[in-house]
């Protein structure tokens, strides 16, 4: 059931949350200006109690289900503003990083999803980031994280798209519903761009951080599945032959690439 508090009269953008019930409290936007619209979507898969986030005003969904790519979905579904970012309870946003992106969208109306940076408790860059302005391709999006994307509601709305509920973590296939999201986009005639903008600020690892162990390796091949279809194979083996992927072995590189089970 959809309960509602009072509304923020905010006409651009919601900080939209997906949680779980008892991390819920852990949501902190007191460093904030001005005070943005919040949705907050709550996993509680054994109706606990729990404690509300310290926020003055926000509106908030229930369900009693698990998977942050459902949680995401609904946060989209309920956004009444232009713009959406999503954001988990773990997260710091950079409110000058998001005026700077919601000013980018009012004046590139094409842009459908700014795709900006994270950093971490030492203030340093989370990844290999480019530079400058980047328009985004269905290769060179994977690396996106849910908290770092910036969306034009509408648009979304229009060519009716949501996150693959079949991946992201809570998910058998625990990564990639960013990327797929991306790409679903571009296929779908939309417009992404990266921007140099910290977004957010984030301490934690990843769903990501297992990288080259055989789950991870598998849950990547399917999303590669997913993206590419008939083009998956050779994608996969470019991805994989690369030099830094050495350590390796080959055994995991051929499952990778045929996709089997390892």
């Amino acid at each position: 059931m959809l309960e509602r508090a009072h509304k923020v009269s905010d006409p651009l953008l919601t900080l939209g949350f997906s949680v779980l019930a008892e991390r819920a409290k852990n949501i902190n936007l007191n460093h904030f200006r001005n005070k943005p619209t919040i949705f907050i979507s709550i996993q509680n898969p054994n109706q606990s109690a729990f404690t509300f986030p310290n926020l003055a005003k926000f509106e908030h969904i229930e369900r009693n289900t698990v998977g942050v790519a459902k949680s995401r979905n609904e946060v989209l579904k309920a956004a009444t503003t232009k713009y959406l970012i999503f954001g988990d309870d773990d997260i710091i946003f950079k409110e000058d990083a998001l005026e700077m992106a919601v000013k980018f969208l009012e004046e590139n109306p094409s842009c459908d999803l700014i795709l900006g940076c994270t950093v971490n408790e030492d203030g340093l860059l989370r990844k290999n980031y480019p530079t400058s302005e980047r328009k985004l391709t269905r290769y060179n999006s994977a690396k996106a994280a849910t908290y770092e994307m910036m969306i034009r509601v509408d648009s979304f709305r229009e060519k009716n798209l949501q996150f693959d509920e079949n991946f992201g973590a809570g998910a058998e296939n625990y990564l990639g519903d960013e990327y797929i999201l991306i790409t679903d986009l571009l296929k779908a005639g939309g417009k992404g761009v990266f921007l140099p903008l910290v977004f957010t600020y984030h301490p934690h690892d990843s769903s990501g951080s297992g990288w080259g162990s055989s789950r991870d390796l598998k849950a990547r091949a399917i999303v590669f599945d997913r993206i590419f279809g008939f083009w998956a194979i050779p994608v996969r083996a470019a991805f994989i032959l690369r030099p830094k992927r050495s350590k390796i072995s080959i055994t995991k590189k051929l499952n990778f690439i045929l996709n089997k089970s390892n």
